[in-house]
């Protein structure tokens, strides 16, 4: 006897607005992610949400929608948000992931009359400022400069009703939990708040007992890598060959990632890749933010086929077609080891994932892929090796030295391009994943609103 195929899950199952339907479709955006699915409807419902998911899952539009929606509503009810206010506050621990997070959400916001902003260290304060006192619908900000735009004024909590951490791991690992909790304790306790993390142990626990209401979990895909979509390899390489396989991997064909340990060593092996004929460029924490923001569209256009960067990049960097992540400098625990993995492989696609060692530092690395659930084939092998070709897709460079790489030349009125957007078959674009300071103070008394239930109103809303 034949079963019908159940049908794919499309974002009309869902309680949006007809207009940001509308809006998706207009992008090609059109079947949810496994997040999106599992997440969505209680986030509509204005539950608290706690979501355990790997970077490039589709987080974004996971928790983005539902802000959107809810922010959507709150505008046809009370108007516009008052001046220095927010009704909806996103916070990330990068610049790079709020620009990744503003990329996906602004245009969809604009697309049903709301209004989006960022506030984040890097970049001009008083820009900022004085986008917040024209009210925002949705902020998008790092936690130490919220705090800075707080304590000076120019941003105001107490009218927000929807707050999300996302990759809250970081930001706890980043030193942020100080000016995290201020920020909340800022806010209105009745609030919905949603946390998005790829683990949910220690100061993310803390942060989930404290200040999340009776949350409905969800957890999408295993917390350790994901062995159908990435393959994982160990190539043991002699010393003095090691800057050598090194190239030759670089020079591949097909956009790559190699994470060196240090900002020092990002620029100088970006300088001797582009020596020996490879369009390498650098990112690190070192650059002022537009020179990162020139990296990114160079590497994001395809100026430039190879990244060096150091852990600034394992998250919050959701570049598309990333088919290699080589890590010349072993990460520091599995942790680490993941965020730079989920590099590749995004999204449902395949990837691999590299590691180069000398053959002292095996024994130290077996307990650090235990942890992470990756279980490596490992290689020896030299330059000019047929195994390093078929594992990397290695060729010699041509030799010829070529200059930094530099973006397209920019749009009038904006960055060069969207770089969340997803390339999917026939040409049409599929779902986009997911991409301060260190003060911050207690906030004054705080206006204290009745929880609000969107989840009937937004279906009448369209």
């Amino acid at each position: 006897m034949s079963h019908a195929t159940p049908p794919a899950p499309s974002f009309a199952d869902f309680a949006l607005p007809s207009a940001l339907l509308d809006a998706l479709r207009a992008a090609g955006i059109d079947t949810p992610f496994p997040v999106q699915t599992a997440t969505l409807p209680d986030a509509l419902a204005g539950r608290d949400v706690l979501g355990r998911a790997q970077t490039g899952s589709g987080k974004t539009l996971a928790f983005g929608l539902a802000m959107l929606a809810g922010a959507r509503e709150l505008r046809q009810q009370h108007g516009r948000p008052r001046q220095c206010h927010t009704r909806g506050l996103v916070l990330v621990p990068t610049r790079e992931l709020a620009m990744q997070v503003a990329d996906t959400l602004k245009p969809l916001a604009e697309a049903i009359g709301l209004r989006c902003g960022i506030a984040v260290g890097g970049m001009p304060f008083t820009r900022q400022a004085s986008t917040l006192a024209r009210g925002l619908d949705l902020l998008i900000a790092t936690p130490g400069r919220l705090s800075d735009h707080v304590r000076q004024g120019t941003a105001n909590l107490d009218d927000i009703a929807m707050i999300t951490l996302d990759e809250a791991d970081q930001m706890a690992d980043m030193g942020f939990l100080p000016q995290i909790t201020e920020i909340l304790d800022g806010t209105p306790r009745v609030a919905q708040r949603m946390l998005f993390s790829a683990s949910l142990d220690g100061a993310v626990n803390t942060l989930v007992r404290n200040y999340l209401n009776d949350p409905v979990e969800h957890s999408v895909g295993p917390a350790t890598a994901s062995v159908t979509t990435m393959d994982h390899h160990v190539l043991v390489v002699p010393q003095q060959h090691k800057r050598a396989v090194i190239t030759e991997i670089a020079a591949r064909e097909g956009r790559t990632i190699l994470f060196v340990r240090t900002k020092q060593n990002a620029d100088r092996l970006a300088d001797t890749l582009r020596g020996s004929g490879v369009a390498a460029v650098a990112l690190h924490g070192g650059k002022p933010q537009g020179q990162r923001n020139r990296v990114l569209d160079a590497f994001r256009h395809g100026a430039a086929t190879t990244l060096v960067a150091t852990d600034v990049a394992a998250r919050g960097i959701h570049v598309d077609g990333v088919s290699l992540v080589l890590h010349v400098d072993p990460p520091a625990d599995a942790k680490d080891y993941l965020h730079r993995a989920g590099r590749t492989a995004r999204a449902g696609a395949s990837g691999t994932v590299a590691t180069v060692i000398t053959s002292s530092q095996q024994r130290g690395l077996r307990k650090m892929f235990g942890a992470a659930g990756v279980r490596p084939e490992t290689a020896t092998v030299q330059p000019g090796a047929g195994a390093l070709a078929r594992i990397t897709g290695a060729r010699t460079p041509s030799g010829t030295p070529v200059p930094e790489p530099q973006p397209p030349t920019r749009r009038r009125g904006g960055r060069p391009g969207n770089a969340d957007h997803v390339p999917a078959r026939n040409g049409r674009r599929r779902n986009p994943h997911s991409t301060g300071g260190a003060r911050g103070r207690k906030h004054g008394d705080r206006q204290q609103h009745p929880r609000r239930s969107r989840s009937d109103q937004a279906r009448r809303s369209g």
